[in-house]
């Protein structure tokens, strides 16, 4: 973050106050520090609602926040030695097949802490665009671009990446992709700085001793390593150290093209519904599922969470409050511990990621595709963690219990008068469990290693007006449980009405839109949580949680006009987000159980209620470890914008070819 853009607003707590504060006690600590950070008219700034990450601030100490220049932050000093490098200055101009490329040295001070600082500033008319940061072959972030304005815009995203420790202690080739394009009319480009930090922190948490990709492998050639499946088959053929004695699995996978709004697909069966008019929809279903295959057996699945990109469905939903995880497009995580034993008996084995939709026959009757469109971009890596120096892992070969999954696909068309199809619904439900059980035989004796999952899908789909109206009402909820002592429930609802009307001299765009990500967390497999950041010397008692639950929701409406004959047009849109970070308790002894733990308490660490009208912050509230703050928010009035040149759409849900990178 530019500094220049900054101004800062003390608010200085005396111990007395921080003793009084609700939520999580807090030890002495005589320097702890609040902060509200006033936004800048100079550049638009942009940001993703997430929880804070603990980071170096600008004087040395330790610092909770998220980054962005219009929220809370609380400053705890370091005992420690900290310090900061740069890892990538880059501009991104005509960047398609041209990565930024650089080496990567370790840093001079000791640390079990890094956090990555994104900072990206643009100026222009440009698509949203995906990035990501690799090591080599191994990538460590995904992330996607918001879209410019002529005046210009700015976003700081942090990111903790201790998960990574292992690699930040070695000499490595940092490969930053984000491609793009200029023309005359797309002539925004992005300016981005990447910056870590490194200190050292209280910590729980044991990194991984080795990292191994799965990927396509071009870091040697300069290159990102991503697969584009289907084209391309996930796969690599790897030989394992002997002596492991923890093993996860991480896929980190983003659908493009045809397949960015894959939730809004049709089923097979329909997709020349409007054939005659509109042409073919994207299909497979709404439903998609990720999976890893280990020797040609099913391992474990993710399904994945929708990400919607800047320049979906109506631009003016995503600015300055993108989507959520829209800068930090999150990874999957199956715990492969059970398979130990076949692993670790030093032969090559073959990790396979594979993403398929659903074939139906148009009578109900649905299964597994084994394919989607084009295009989903994914990599995977295996955390290891090393038993003992020359232990040979064994043990029984995994039990699995991997019934057939359920699916169910219901649908039917209704015509007009003239006997053209009008309205299209559908109904797509999906059910899996699996389960997988071994004993190792550790350098420590014998250990029970398992992982379950169970899952549960639900998509109510209408389509109508020849393909112009369209919604989705989508449920996708599970549970992971871990013998590593790890347990996970989600929940993503979505719901999407959007509409795109055509006249002789443009067209007009509607969306509404109701989303949320909600996340229970106990114990860790590699990720974080949350509970990290509050594990320093302010909050002592963030230690003792169990686990976290992160919950946010996102609701927004907008609407855009284009007149192409005279040139113009007009937008507007509402946003709001909550989002909250509670730590959470169990009862003894329960997270051992294969069903997810009781929650017996929470305590909230962190909380943010936003709304940005028609791209201006109208209100913004947080919560930081028990204190409340009202934000500033810049004064003005938020006004329909009548300049919408900066607006470039992306693609809309479901239609298919009739509306595709459309420039507004």
């Amino acid at each position: 973050m530019q500094t220049s853009l900054l101004s800062w607003i003390l608010v200085s707590l005396s111990l007395s106050n921080l003793a009084q504060c609700s939520g999580p006690r807090f030890y002495p600590n005589d320097a702890i520090q609040r902060f509200v950070r006033a936004a800048s008219a100079v550049v638009l700034e942009v940001s993703q609602v997430a929880a804070p990450v603990l980071t170096v601030s600008s004087k040395g100490g330790l610092e909770v926040t998220d980054g962005s220049s219009n929220a809370s932050a609380v400053i705890v000093p370091s005992e420690q030695p900290v310090c900061q490098d740069i890892l990538v200055r880059h501009d991104f101009i005509a960047s398609y097949g041209q990565p930024y490329v650089g080496p990567y040295t370790p840093p001079s001070c000791s640390f079990n802490r890094v956090t990555w600082n994104l900072t990206v500033t643009s100026r222009g008319r440009q698509y949203d665009r995906l990035g990501t940061v690799s090591f080599g072959d191994i990538e460590l972030f995904r992330t996607s671009t918001a879209e410019p304005t002529r005046n210009g815009i700015e976003w700081t995203y942090l990111k903790d990446m201790t998960n990574f420790l292992s690699l930040f202690t070695k000499s490595q080739t940092v490969i930053f992709d984000l491609g793009n394009l200029v023309t005359d009319v797309l002539d925004g480009t992005f300016n981005v700085t990447l910056t870590a930090a490194y200190f050292t922190a209280d910590s729980v948490v044991q990194p991984a001793d080795l990292i191994i990709p799965v990927s396509k492998r071009q870091g040697s050639q300069g290159q990102p390593s991503l697969f584009s499946v289907p084209s391309d088959i996930a796969s690599n053929v790897l030989t394992l150290p002997r002596n492991i004695q923890k093993a996860v699995f991480t896929i980190s996978s983003t659908g493009q093209a045809d397949e960015e709004f894959w939730w809004s697909n049709v089923p097979q069966s329909r997709v020349n519904t409007y054939e005659s008019t509109v042409g073919t929809l994207f299909g497979y279903s709404p439903f998609r599922e990720v999976q890893l295959f280990i020797d040609g057996t099913l391992v474990g699945v993710a399904w994945p969470f929708p990400i919607i990109f800047t320049g979906g469905i109506v631009p003016s939903l995503w600015r300055p409050i993108v989507g959520i995880d829209t800068f930090d497009l999150k990874e999957d995580e199956i715990d492969i511990t059970p398979w130990l034993p076949i692993l670790c008996d030093g032969r090559s084995h073959n990790f396979t990621i594979g993403v398929s939709g659903l074939n139906d026959d148009g009578t109900g009757n649905a299964a597994l595709s084994g394919r989607v469109g084009s295009t989903w971009l994914v990599t995977g890596k295996i955390f290891v963690w090393l038993d003992k120096a020359g232990h040979v892992t064994s043990g029984s070969a995994p039990l699995q219990l991997a019934p057939q999954p359920s699916f169910h696909v219901s649908s039917s068309i209704s015509q007009t008068s003239a006997g053209v199809n009008d309205t299209l619904l559908y109904t797509v439900t999906a059910e899996r469990t699996l389960s997988f059980t071994s004993t190792l035989l550790l350098s420590t004796g014998p250990r029970l290693a398992s992982w379950n999952q169970r899952l549960a899908y639900l998509n109510k789909g209408n389509v109508t007006n020849q393909a112009s109206l369209q919604t989705n009402d989508q449920q996708t909820t599970g549970q992971d449980l871990s013998s590593n002592g790890y347990a996970r429930k989600f929940s993503y609802p979505l719901y999407v009405e959007s509409s795109q009307i055509g006249n002789p001299d443009g067209f007009t765009l509607a969306a509404d839109i109701r989303r949320s990500k909600s996340i229970d967390s106990l114990g860790r497999l590699v990720f974080p949580t949350g509970q990290e950041t509050f594990s320093s010397d302010m909050a002592k008692s963030a230690l003792s949680f169990d686990g976290t639950s992160a919950q946010t929701t996102q609701n927004g409406t907008a609407y855009y006009a284009a007149n192409n004959t005279a040139g113009t047009g007009f937008s507007f849109g509402t946003t709001t987000q909550s989002f909250s970070l509670d730590g959470l308790h169990i009862a003894a002894g329960s997270l051992l159980k294969t069903t997810f733990p009781s929650i017996t308490g929470s305590d909230e660490l962190f909380s943010r209620n936003v709304k940005a009208v028609n791209g201006t912050i109208v209100a913004d509230q947080e919560t930081l470890l028990g204190k409340q703050f009202s934000t500033p928010v810049l004064p003005g009035i938020a006004e329909v914008n009548n300049d919408v040149h900066d607006f470039v759409l992306s693609g809309v849900p479901g239609r298919g070819k009739l509306v595709h990178h459309v420039q507004l």
